[in-house]
């Protein structure tokens, strides 16, 4: 089968030929229709988190299963699946006892322990699969299984109340799709965004307001969630002035600089600042469910598969609108 491969270190991508795969026991085949590129195959491909080259990436996997193995029971020949970012985890420590698989210490993940969705055809552990609604298409999917599961995640993390506001930091791959979740979910919307020649696609989306920084989020009332897709920690811990009092700053964005907050903002105001990650299988559901009901819409850039290198470089020069997808 065909597969994008990134065969070291910081490596350029590569189409190759690599074996096609054949379910072991509690596995499915895959054959796949389409997987998200997300900014974390960047960290995966420069070497910043750990595993073995070569590598075949890609987290946000999604297609149609053509073969399973004989003991699986739960799913069949023709279902449309996706898997998220745990492939398995040992399921007897604490964590999983708990059903916070995504602390286990044993976890494995898809594109670093498991082959990833970047290829023809995969493999995925039935009970790590997920069912796609038939009004979800494959390429509205994909993006979904990392990207809007890590953001309604945070959102569901934060807890907002009827009666509070959300605003959402970074309208981008992330951002674009935690604003359409925070509206959906019926809440006052603000988008924070550096970049006016957005706004036109932000309004669209469906937000009530757009601030350029964290003074003027606070000008306009402030918010009581911000929802931060950012990278940049610099914008993160200005965007804190917005918050009102019991506010919460969720950090889904990476950056490699430590983020500094204030004491007196964190006591006088008593806010907080939560990381956020994919939380629960519940909202996965949840965040698939939203798409099936037309509410929240991925905006894709979609690649064939023997175009993946250029996909990935649209990804790492940040030059992707919104979510880049490769095609099978």
């Amino acid at each position: 089968m065909k597969a994008a491969v990134v065969p070291a270190v910081s490596g350029a991508w590569q189409i190759k030929d690599v074996p096609q795969p054949q379910p072991g026991p509690s596995q499915v085949l895959v054959k796949m229709h389409a997987s998200g590129i997300c900014y974390t195959d960047v960290h995966e491909t420069l070497g910043h988190i750990p595993g073995p080259f070569p590598r075949i990436l890609g987290h946000e996997p999604v297609g149609e299963i053509v073969s399973v193995a004989p003991d699986v029971t739960t799913r069949k020949v023709g279902d449309r699946v996706g898997t998220a970012w745990i492939q398995s985890t040992c399921g007897r420590c604490e964590w999983c006892q708990r059903g916070r698989r995504m602390f286990c210490p044993e976890m494995k993940a898809v594109g670093i322990h498991a082959q990833g969705g970047h290829a023809e055809y995969m493999l995925m552990n039935a009970d790590a699969t997920y069912l796609i609604p038939e009004k979800v298409s494959y390429e509205q999917a994909a993006p979904i299984f990392c990207a809007g599961y890590t953001v309604y995640s945070g959102l569901r993390w934060a807890d907002p109340q009827p009666h509070e506001r959300v605003a959402v930091l970074g309208i981008g791959g992330l951002g674009h799709l935690a604003l359409q979740y925070a509206k959906a979910a019926g809440f006052e919307t603000i988008a924070i965004s550096h970049s006016p020649d957005k706004d036109k696609m932000i309004r669209d989306l469906g937000t009530d307001e757009i601030v350029r920084d964290g003074k003027s989020l606070a000008a306009a009332g402030g918010a009581d969630v911000i929802l931060s897709t950012s990278n940049s920690t610099k914008s993160m811990v200005d965007s804190i002035q917005g918050l009102r009092p019991d506010g919460r700053l969720v950090t889904m964005g990476a950056d490699a600089e430590p983020i500094s907050v204030s004491l007196m903002d964190l006591i006088g105001k008593r806010i907080r600042v939560i990381g956020s990650q994919q939380n629960g299988p519940e909202y996965l559901y949840e965040a698939l469910d939203f798409v099936a009901q037309g509410k929240v819409k991925t905006l894709v850039e979609t690649y064939p598969l023997a175009d993946a290198p250029k996909g990935y470089e649209r990804v790492a020069e940040g030059k992707a609108r919104f979510r880049a997808v490769l095609t099978m």
